[in-house]
């Protein structure tokens, strides 16, 4: 039986099979699809994201996917609130709203809302690139450290981007970024129900490897030699674009480059499960037993 004021959210790592089961739960109960996966909103992207096929698509609504381009990009709170309105709709109308997507940051922030973070300054953003162009990622955590010690509970030590935009907080505000996190922004006023398809790695990675092979025998390499005029677009560092404009650069033979994409999959695949494990209460759910679970 469906019920009311609920929201449906299916999340977990690439490749897991959370498109099917999101629509079959959208069908199930009668409502729609919101998308949040950072990179499926772009109209310009289809191959390289794993976007749907239309005959899916086409099966039921989809919301914030492909409705974006590439030149106007939409960040978390923009998505935030976007998708706030549309959900809000969709259980007016249905009862109910499903979600889908791999992106923490996004899920995140629909859910719990956003810290007003202060207005940044261009000169502070090419002051702390050139800290990363210089000294790379070990350059930015010390950088990061030195002024909030505690900032790697809330940022991904790996993922530059993040150490960038969190010191560029820090410098901004004069506040450790550790603080400003503690101020959530509002959360969304209706119960969400947070679950994960739970595979084995190996599964898991052979199901990646098995995408990758099909994206290259869809045109994966022709899409992206055609967005090669905006390689250098931040939305454009991503997996499966980045490694063909190596290739296009002659940085990387072509064998180089699909063992890239292939194996960058997998650490992004990694680290979404390590984040919907530590970040969210995630119900994790076999394939089998998800065969059998009842909305």
């Amino acid at each position: 039986m469906k019920k009311a004021n609920q929201v449906y959210v299916i999340a977990g790592p690439t490749a897991s099979g959370k498109t099917a089961l999101a629509i079959k739960w959208a069908q199930e109960l009668g409502t729609e699809i919101i998308n949040f996966d950072s990179r499926q909103i772009y109209h310009e992207l289809r191959i390289g994201v794993a976007r749907p096929l239309q005959e899916e698509l086409s099966s039921v609504t989809h919301h914030l996917m492909a409705s974006h381009s590439i030149l106007n990009p939409l960040n978390a709170a923009s998505f935030s609130t976007l998708a706030r309105e549309i959900a809000l709709d969709c259980i007016e109308r249905n009862g109910s709203v499903v979600l889908v997507g791999g992106t923490g940051l996004y899920l995140n922030a629909f859910l719990e809302g956003l810290d007003e973070f202060p207005p940044l300054k261009p000169e502070l953003r090419v002051e702390i690139q050139a800290i990363f162009d210089q000294e790379g990622i070990e350059g930015l955590t010390k950088s990061l450290l030195a002024l909030d010690s505690a900032a790697l509970e809330w940022v991904q030590k790996d993922n530059p981007a993040r150490l960038m935009r969190a010191l560029e907080i820090t410098k901004a505000s004069g506040l450790p970024v550790s603080e400003w996190r503690k101020n959530k922004g509002e959360k969304f006023p209706f119960e969400a129900k947070i679950i994960a398809i739970e595979r084995d790695r190996k599964q898991l990675y052979d199901r990646i490897d098995k995408r990758v092979d099909l994206m290259l025998n869809e045109g994966l390499e022709a899409e992206v030699r055609g967005l090669i005029d905006y390689q250098e677009l931040p939305v454009m560092k991503t997996v499966g674009y980045q490694e063909f404009f190596d290739y296009f650069a002659e940085n990387n033979t072509y064998e180089q480059t699909i063992s890239l994409i292939k194996q960058k999959t997998r650490n992004y695949a990694k680290r979404q499960t390590t984040w919907f494990k530590n970040k969210t209460n995630t119900e994790w759910i076999s394939p089998e037993k998800l065969k059998k679970y009842s909305l």
